[in-house]
């Protein structure tokens, strides 16, 4: 089992000690909208009122952009409690954040055939 200090709490047969929506004070909505692909980073301004273990953790991944997705499998929680633990540190101004660029729709049929043809080379 690792100290209080030294991350996340885990124990090797449990699992997490701390339920995740403890995490998050139970709230499971973040304030503003973050896809899995939007890219966050750290601002470099320290962020007002207290910051839980989570949040400290979560702002020093920030360092350099990293996609929610990767933040949430970094921090080892739901992708909505790291929305919500990322909401806090935006609205506090010590994170900033930039939408995915998607250059292709969704249904882009070259797209989807190029997906396709590396699936069957695969198997």
């Amino acid at each position: 089992m690792t100290a209080a200090g030294d991350g996340p709490w885990l124990d090797a047969a449990a699992g997490r000690l701390v339920r995740p929506f403890t995490v998050s004070d139970g709230r499971t909505r973040p304030s503003v909208a973050l896809d899995l692909m939007s890219q966050v980073m750290a601002t470099g301004v320290t962020p007002l009122g207290y910051l839980g273990p989570e949040h400290a953790q979560a702002l020093d991944l920030c360092r350099a952009p990293v996609s929610v997705a990767e933040l949430a499998a970094q921090l080892r929680l739901p992708a909505v409690v790291t929305k919500v633990l990322l909401s806090d540190l935006l609205d506090s101004g010590a994170l900033t954040t930039k939408p995915p660029a998607y250059h292709h729709t969704p249904t882009d049929r070259s797209l989807l055939e190029a997906v396709l043809d590396g699936l069957r080379r695969q198997l």
